[in-house]
C-alpha cells in the first residue's frame, strides 16, 4: 500500500484512489496459499501447485504485479495530489485490508480502477464484490462513497500507449519482413458461459483489437485476436487458444508473429510464463518467430492512462 502523501491537486482532500490488481506470490513458499485464496479455501492438487509453482520459478521465483502497482499508485498520486491505494485481490495487501486502511486515514470518497481494462462478472464483478465485502465491514460513522470505473478497453491514453509499444515492436522486424507480420492480440481466456449470458468481455476485448488494428493501420488479414491461458475446468472457455493458433498458422505458412497481450497490463505468470516461455516454444519448434510487446506496467504512459480514467470518473 502506498502512504498516502500530502498532494498538489485539486481534488477534495478526502478523496483518494484505489488500484487494484490479482496479485501473486511473493515467493516460492507462498504458492500453496495463493491458490488456496484463489480457489475459496478448497484444497488444491497436490499437481497444480507443482505445476504453478514451476511456472513462478521460471519467471524469477515470484510475482511482480504488486511492485508495478504500487509503483504506478506512487507515480499516480504524486501526479493527482490525492492519496493512491494499492490492493490486491487474491494476495496481500488484500482489498479488504486497504479498505480499513482507507477509512482509518479519513477517507470519504474513493475512486476505484481495475488494473484490467475489459468487463466480465468472473474478473472486473468480482473486484468489485471484494470492495463492496470490505466496505460492509466498515464501522459506523467510517462509511466510503465509491465510484467503481467497470471498464475503461476504448480509453485513448490506453489504446495510444498499446499502439506506440506494438509499432515500436514492429521494428525489431526487418523492412523486408514487416509487411508480412501477422499480429496477434490476445487476453486471458475465460468460460464460454459468460458470453451466453449477455457479459461484454468477448466485445470489449474485440472493439479494443479493432481500435488498436485501426490506429496501427494494419491491413484486413494481418491482424486478428485469440485468447490465451485458458484453465482446465471442465467447462468449455472462450477461443481460439494462442497455444493451438501458433501451430495452426505455422502450418499455413506464417512465420513472423507479433503477440500483444491487451487484457493484461503488468507483466506477470500469463504474459511471462504463457507467452514469454509456453507459446515460445511452440513458435520455435514450428520454425515461427514471435515477438512481444512489453506490457505497460508503471511506465509513463500508463500513469497517463489512469490519471485520465480518474479524472474521467470524478467529472461524470
Amino acid at each position: 500500500m502506498i502512504a498516502p502523501q500530502k498532494g498538489k491537486g485539486t481534488m477534495e482532500s478526502k478523496t483518494a484512489v484505489l488500484l487494484l490488481a490479482y496479485g501473486g506470490p511473493d515467493k516460492l513458499e507462498d504458492v500453496p496459499a495463493y491458490l488456496l485464496d484463489i480457489r475459496g479455501g478448497r484444497e488444491t492438487p497436490q499437481e497444480l501447485v507443482d505445476e504453478i509453482t514451476h511456472r513462478y520459478s521460471e519467471i524469477g521465483g515470484r510475482s511482480p504485479l504488486l511492485q508495478i502497482t504500487n509503483s504506478a499508485a506512487a507515480q499516480l498520486q504524486e501526479q493527482l495530489g490525492i492519496p493512491v491505494y494499492a490492493g490486491m485481490r487474491h494476495w496481500y495487501p488484500y482489498i479488504k485490508d486497504v479498505v480499513a486502511q482507507m477509512a482509518a486515514d479519513g477517507v470519504e470518497q474513493m475512486v476505484v480502477v481495475c488494473m484490467a481494462p475489459h468487463y466480465s462478472s468472473l474478473s472486473i464483478g468480482a473486484y468489485r464484490k471484494k470492495v463492496d465485502e470490505a466496505l460492509a465491514a466498515l464501522p459506523a460513522g467510517k462509511q466510503i462513497g465509491v465510484t467503481f470505473v467497470e471498464s475503461w478497453h476504448t480509453q485513448p491514453e490506453y489504446l495510444d500507449a498499446v499502439a506506440g509499444n506494438v509499432r515500436a515492436t514492429l521494428q525489431r522486424f526487418s523492412p523486408e519482413e514487416r509487411d508480412g507480420v501477422l499480429v496477434v492480440f490476445s487476453a486471458h481466456s475465460l468460460p464460454e458461459f459468460i458470453v451466453q449470458r449477455g457479459e461484454p468481455y468477448d466485445r470489449q476485448l474485440r472493439e479494443t483489437a479493432r481500435l488498436l488494428a485501426e490506429r496501427l493501420q494494419l491491413p484486413d488479414g494481418r491482424w486478428m485476436f485469440s485468447y490465451q491461458s485458458a484453465a482446465k475446468t471442465g467447462v468449455p472457455w472462450l477461443g481460439p487458444q494462442i497455444e493451438d493458433l501458433v501451430a495452426e498458422l505455422a502450418q499455413k505458412g506464417e512465420r513472423n508473429l507479433l503477440i500483444a497481450p491487451i487484457g493484461f497490463i503488468a507483466d506477470h505468470v500469463e504474459v511471462l510464463y504463457d507467452i514469454d516461455i509456453g507459446v515460445q516454444d511452440i513458435a520455435r519448434r514450428a520454425g515461427v518467430r514471435v515477438e512481444r510487446p512489453p506490457m505497460l506496467n508503471d511506465s509513463p504512459a500508463m500513469v497517463a492512462t489512469l490519471a485520465a480514467i480518474v479524472q474521467g470518473a470524478t467529472n461524470q
